[in-house]
C-alpha cells in the first residue's frame, strides 16, 4: 500500500508566511475567518494537494487556511494518543447528513423489510449476516478459506479443518456474544474475553489469547503487505490506564462532552486498533466491538450489518482512513467520514439483499399456489435453496442453525419433507442427511397439478 503523503505542518507554514510578510499573513488570517472549517468535501492534504486551489492561493496557503479553519470548529475527546495530544473531530454537513440517514435507517425508526422484522423470519437474515460478517472479518486478516468452505462448516456444524477455518468460526462465536452482551458494560476484561473468542487456538502463541501484551514482550506494530510500518502502539505497560479509559469513554463517561452515538461506536473502533493491545487479532476485536457499540446504543440493525465485506474489498482506504487521522493532528473526521460511508453502503446492501430474497421467495411461493399454506417458511426457504442447487445436504444441526430453532424442529421439518416425496434420507457418518430428489422443481409442480 502506498502511504499517503504526510501534510506540512500549518503552524509552519504560518510561521513562515508571517516572516516574509505580516501583511500576507493578516490577509490569510482574515480569508479563514470567511472559510467553513467544516466545509465539504473535508480533504486530507494527500488529496487537497492534487486540488486546483483557489485564486490567489498556492496549496500550501491553501492548507494552511483550511487547517487554521479545522482547528476552530474541531471537538476534543478525552482520549489522547502516545504523546498525550487528544484526539479530536469535526462536524461536516456529510457526517451530519451521515448520521441522520444511519440513526433513521439502523436504530428503527422507519420500517425496515418485513423479514427482518417478523419474529418468524428474521433469525434466517440475521445467522446469514452473522455468518457473512465472520467469514469477510477473518478474510481481512488473512484467512484464505473461500465464503462457500465457510458457510457449509459454519452450517452443518463440522468441525473446522484449518486455522483459517478455525479463524472464521471463532469470529461467528464472537458475533454472537456480541448480541447477547449488548446490553453489559465495556470493561478491559470484557475485552480480553471477546478476544480470547476470536483467537482460541489460532495463534502462534497459544498464551497470548485473551490478554494484553506484557512489559517484557516486543510490542507488535501495524504493517501493510509489503512489510512496511504503518503504526506503533503504545508501550504496554500503558495499556491498562489507557484500555480501561477507552472503556469508560464507551460507557458514556465523557466528561460531560457530548458525542453522537454513531461516532463513539466509531471511535471505540478507531482506539482499540490504536492501542493494539493484543499480539493479534486486534482487527476482529475491534470490529466486534464496534458492533457491541451500536447494539449497546440501541441501533438494533447493525446486527444484520456487514461491514467487513465491505472494508475487505478496499483494504487500503481502510488502512488510509487510520493514517490520515493519526498524519494529521489527530483529526478523527476522516476516520469518520470513511467508517459512516461504509455503514451506510452496508445498510444499502441490506436491502438491497432483502428486496432480492423476498422476491425470490414470492417467486417461489407463486409457483406453489396451488399448495398453500402446505410448508412453513424454513421448508419454503430449504426447498428455494434445493431447487437452485440439487447437490445440497441438510441435516437437523444445519437446518437449526439457518433458522436458529431446536434440532427437533428442524428434524420434523426435514422428515415432513421427505415423507413429501422432496427430500431423500441418507447418512453422513453417523448423523442422518437429505438432499433434493432428483427434478425436485418437476416433482413439486407434479404435486401442485394434485393438489
Amino acid at each position: 500500500m502506498k502511504r499517503p503523503m504526510p501534510p506540512p505542518d500549518f503552524r509552519e507554514i504560518g510561521n513562515k508566511i508571517q516572516e516574509e510578510s505580516a501583511e500576507r499573513f493578516t490577509e490569510l488570517l482574515v480569508r479563514s475567518l470567511t472559510m467553513r472549517g467544516t466545509a465539504d468535501p473535508y480533504l486530507p492534504w494527500d488529496k487537497l494537494r492534487y486540488k486546483t486551489p483557489p485564486d490567489g492561493l498556492s496549496h500550501e496557503e491553501w492548507w494552511f487556511i483550511v487547517r487554521f479553519s479545522r482547528n476552530n470548529v474541531q471537538r476534543a475527546l478525552n482520549l489522547t494518543d502516545v504523546h498525550g495530544t487528544k484526539f479530536s473531530y469535526a462536524l461536516p454537513d456529510q457526517i451530519l447528513r451521515a448520521m441522520e440517514e444511519i440513526t433513521r435507517d439502523a436504530s428503527g425508526q422507519i420500517t425496515i423489510s418485513e423479514q427482518v422484522t417478523n419474529p418468524v423470519t428474521r433469525d434466517r437474515f440475521l445467522v446469514s449476516s452473522l455468518m457473512e460478517e465472520a467469514i469477510t472479518s477473518s478474510q481481512l486478516e488473512g484467512a484464505s478459506t473461500t465464503r462457500k468452505v465457510a458457510k457449509e462448516m459454519l452450517r452443518t456444524g463440522r468441525a473446522p479443518r484449518t486455522r483459517d477455518e478455525k479463524m472464521i468460526l471463532n469470529n461467528y462465536v464472537a458475533m454472537r456474544h456480541i448480541g447477547e452482551i449488548r446490553n453489559e458494560k465495556l470493561t478491559p476484561e470484557l475485552i480480553c474475553e471477546i478476544h480470547r473468542m476470536v483467537t482460541d487456538d489460532t495463534m502462534e502463541n497459544p498464551d497470548a489469547s485473551g490478554r494484553f501484551q506484557l512489559d517484557d514482550e516486543e510490542r507488535v506494530g501495524v504493517y501493510d503487505f509489503e512489510n512496511n510500518l504503518l503504526h506503533t502502539p503504545p508501550p504496554a505497560s500503558e495499556l491498562p490506564e489507557r484500555v480501561g479509559r477507552l472503556c469508560e469513554f464507551a460507557n458514556g463517561q465523557t466528561d460531560g462532552a457530548y458525542i453522537p452515538p454513531i461516532l463513539r461506536a466509531i471511535t471505540v473502533h478507531f482506539m482499540l486498533s490504536y492501542e493494539h493491545p493484543f499480539e493479534d487479532g486486534n482487527g476482529r476485536t475491534a470490529r466486534a466491538l464496534f458492533y457491541w457499540s451500536m447494539l449497546n446504543q440501541g441501533y438494533w440493525l447493525t446486527e444484520f450489518l456487514a461491514i467487513s465485506k465491505i472494508l475487505k474489498a478496499a483494504p487500503a482506504k481502510y488502512a488510509r482512513s487510520f493514517l490520515y487521522t493519526e498524519q494529521d493532528h489527530n483529526d478523527l473526521t476522516y476516520f469518520y467520514i470513511y467508517q459512516l460511508e461504509v455503514i451506510q453502503r452496508a445498510i444499502k446492501e441490506l436491502h438491497d439483499y432483502l428486496t432480492s430474497k423476498m422476491t425470490e421467495v414470492r417467486s417461489f411461493q407463486r409457483s406453489l399456489s396451488m399448495l398453500p399454506n402446505q410448508f412453513n417458511h424454513r421448508q419454503l426457504a430449504l426447498l428455494e435453496n434445493a431447487a437452485k442447487d440439487s447437490t445440497t445436504r441438510y441435516t437437523a444441526l444445519s437446518h437449526s442453525r439457518s433458522h436458529n430453532v431446536s434440532q427437533e424442529t428442524a428434524r420434523q421439518d426435514l422428515l415432513d419433507l421427505e415423507n413429501r416425496g422432496l427430500l431423500r434420507k441418507g447418512k453422513v457418518g453417523r448423523a442422518h442427511a437429505w438432499t433434493p430428489v432428483e427434478r425436485l422443481t418437476e416433482k413439486l409442480h407434479q404435486n401442485e397439478a394434485t393438489a
